[in-house]
C-alpha cells in the first residue's frame, strides 16, 4: 500500500535514531511531534517499547493521531509545550525514559500553511503562532510592542542589522491603521532597508519574520527548562538529541549541554569539592551532526540543521 504524503520530510532521520541508540522495549520522548516523521521511524525500531509525543500546534497532533494508528497503545499524544516538560512528565507518570528528541523551529506544514502567517511568501493573517490557542500573535506583537521593544526583538532574535529602521518603520505604519497582513509587514520592512540590503541574495524580510516569530512563541526562552527537565527525566545511559536552526537556538543548547556536563562549579582555587554538583550528561558529540550532501540535494530546509547529542550520566 502506497504511504500517505504528510508533506514533511524528517531532517537528519538517521543520524536521529543513532544518536538515541534506541532499544526495541525502551520508552522514548518526540517533544516536537510535528507530522510525526522521526517518530514513526522510532516506532519501527520498537518491538514493546513505547512512545511519547509533545507538540503544542493542534493541528500537528491530529496528523500525527492519524499517521502513527498503526502503532495503537504504544504512543501517547499530548497537546503541550516542551518548555512544560517536567509537568508532562509527572502528570504521565514516566520516569526513567530511554531517549528524547527535541527538533526545534518551526515546522514545514506550518511555513507551507499560508493562512499560519509564518511566511513572508504568502499574504496572510499576522498571526504565527506555533499553539493556535495561544493568546499572543504576530499582529499584536506588530501593533502594540513599543518601538524600543521591537528594536530590541528584531536585533536579538532576527540578528537584523536594521533593526532600528524597521521598528520605526513599522511605529510608522501602523499609525494610519493596524498592520493586519504578511504582505502588509514585507512591504513596511521593504521599504525601511536601503537597496543594497535589497539586492541581497536572502529575502529581506526573512530576519524580521524569524524575531516575531520567536517572540510570538517564547522558542528561546522554553529551552533551558526543557533541557534541565530532559536531563532529569532521562534515565542513566539515556540519550538526548537535539536539532536546532539557527544559532541563537544552537548557542543556548550548546552552552546549556556543557553546563549540564560540567558538574562541579566551584573556584579552581578551592583544595576540595564544597558545592557538590555532579554532571548529569555527558556530550556524546563535541561538534554538531549536520545533514549530508545528499539529504542537502533532497530537502535543502536541512542545510541549517546542527543535530547535538548528550548522555545521562549514572545517578
Amino acid at each position: 500500500m502506497e504511504e500517505k504524503d504528510y508533506g514533511h520530510k524528517p531532517v537528519l532521520l538517521e543520524e536521529c535514531l543513532n544518536a538515541l541508540a534506541i532499544r526495541p522495549d525502551g520508552v522514548y520522548l518526540d517533544g516536537t511531534l510535528g507530522r510525526a516523521g522521526h517518530s514513526q521511524a522510532i516506532l519501527r525500531c520498537l518491538t514493546t517499547g513505547r512512545l511519547i509525543g509533545v507538540d503544542r500546534d493542534l493541528a500537528a497532533i491530529e496528523a500525527a493521531r492519524e499517521r502513527l494508528a498503526e502503532f495503537g497503545d504504544r504512543v501517547t499524544l499530548v497537546h503541550g509545550n516542551f518548555s512544560d516538560l517536567e509537568d508532562i512528565l509527572r502528570n504521565l507518570g514516566i520516569t526513567g525514559i530511554d531517549g528524547m528528541l527535541f527538533d526545534l523551529g518551526v515546522s514545514s506544514p506550518q511555513l507551507d500553511e499560508p493562512r499560519r502567517g509564518f511566511s513572508y511568501m504568502h499574504d496572510a493573517p499576522l498571526d504565527m503562532r506555533m499553539d493556535e490557542t495561544a493568546e499572543l500573535d504576530a499582529g499584536q506583537v506588530v501593533n502594540t510592542w513599543s518601538g524600543e521593544e521591537l528594536r530590541r526583538i528584531l536585533y536579538e532574535y532576527g540578528e537584523e542589522r536594521y533593526a532600528p529602521q524597521i521598528a520605526r518603520a513599522i511605529v510608522r505604519g501602523r499609525e494610519d491603521k493596524p498592520i493586519e497582513t504578511t504582505g502588509e509587514l514585507v512591504e513596511v520592512i521593504r521599504s525601511a532597508m536601503p537597496g543594497k540590503a535589497l539586492r541581497e541574495k536572502q529575502h529581506p524580510a526573512k530576519r524580521s519574520f524569524q524575531a516575531i516569530r520567536i517572540a510570538v512563541n517564547g522558542e528561546l526562552d522554553a529551552l533551558p527548562p526543557m533541557l534541565e527537565a530532559a536531563a532529569e527525566g532521562l534515565a542513566p545511559g539515556g540519550r538526548l538529541a537535539v536539532i536546532t536552526f539557527h544559532s541563537l537556538e544552537d548557542r543556548i543548547v550548546k552552552q546549556k549541554m556543557r553546563e549540564l556536563a560540567t558538574g562541579c562549579t566551584c573556584p579552581p582555587e578551592f583544595p576540595v569539592c564544597v558545592c557538590g554538583k555532579k554532571p548529569k550528561l555527558k556530550l556524546v558529540n563535541r561538534k554538531p551532526i549536520v545533514s549530508g550532501p545528499a539529504e542537502l540535494e533532497e530537502n535543502p530546509r536541512a542545510r541549517s540543521a546542527k543535530l547535538r547529542v548528550a548522555e545521562r550520566t549514572e545517578y
